[in-house]
């Protein structure tokens, strides 16, 4: 005879919590679903690494003739160009891979995925933050992979030499994951707030590359900010490609190199690297906040 609904005699099959699952395991969940998404989607593959790398040897090729005297002035004359602008592919590796972000959260959208995650039992922070953890392995990888290629660049230069390409060494690589990681931070929270506002794969991709490519054009990405127009000068502060491209170059060329003030609280390149950290965790806790602020609206918006 079965038990009755409201019986008290315990049952022989072993029954679940509705919400079951750790944020840990939340957070594993779709890290691995996003990771999987994402690798099964050329054209993501493409904008992310694939432009970016043309892009650096062309930029390579038709600036590296002319930049010469613009970094003698700055940096130094012994630095060749290729390792100047390896900092800035990184960077625009990073931003692609970002703004691209927001795209795979439309489109959980409109097949009806997105709903069905909403009124699941997993956290919304840790799906955030899951989604967020696959975007930057991505992420560190194409980082890799371009410092791998800038290094290839000047070895195949008959001109050039690969020698102090790295200033730092691993200390300084590790530290460029990082900056570059945080900076990724920044403009995946910005990609996944319009998607939410948004709900639109075609204006979330033309309000992203609207806002993120133009910055590179008014950041230290390509020339140094002090032979570029006063009012560039002036939008870079508030730019946080600056910030990044800064933070990677010092440790590339194992120099203060910060473009936007001057800062003499540390040694060195720290003087570089401290309020690349400061200002890009700003930017990320700040934009980070509101995505998942939104992401809690939403779902609350779908419960009722």
């Amino acid at each position: 005879m079965s038990n009755a609904a409201g019986s008290d005699e315990p049952s022989d099959t072993p029954t679940r919590k509705a919400s079951g699952n750790s944020a840990l395991t939340d957070m594993r969940i779709s890290f691995r679903r996003w990771l999987v998404k994402t690798s099964r989607n050329p054209y993501v593959t493409f904008t992310s690494l694939v432009q970016p790398v043309i892009f650096f040897v062309l930029m390579a090729e038709v600036l590296g003739a002319i930049a010469g005297g613009a970094l003698a002035g700055t940096v130094g004359g012994d630095i060749h160009y290729v390792t100047y602008l390896t900092p800035a592919i990184v960077v625009q590796s990073a931003l692609s891979a970002a703004a691209v972000s927001g795209i795979g959260l439309v489109d959980d959208m409109e097949t009806g995925m997105f709903d069905k995650t909403l009124i699941s039992p997993m956290g919304r922070s840790a799906m955030f933050v899951g989604k967020v953890l696959s975007e930057l392995v991505r992420i560190v990888v194409q980082t890799l992979i371009i410092l791998g290629l800038g290094y290839l660049m000047l070895v195949l230069k008959p001109e050039a030499t690969a020698t102090g390409y790295l200033q730092t060494g691993l200390p300084g690589l590790v530290g460029i994951l990082v900056i570059t990681t945080l900076f990724g931070g920044v403009f995946m929270a910005y990609s996944n707030i319009v998607a939410l506002v948004t709900r639109d794969r075609e204006a979330t991709i033309m309000i992203a590359n609207l806002l993120t490519f133009p910055l590179l054009f008014v950041s230290s990405a390509f020339l140094p900010l002090a032979v570029l127009p006063e009012w560039i000068q002036t939008v870079a502060i508030a730019n946080p490609i600056t910030y990044g491209v800064d933070g990677i170059r010092a440790l590339m060329l194992g120099q203060d190199v910060l473009s936007v003030f001057e800062v003499t609280a540390f040694d060195g390149l720290w003087n570089t690297v401290v309020p690349t950290f400061g200002v890009l965790a700003a930017f990320t806790l700040v934009l980070g906040v509101i995505a998942v602020s939104l992401l809690n609206r939403a779902a609350r918006a779908e419960v009722q």
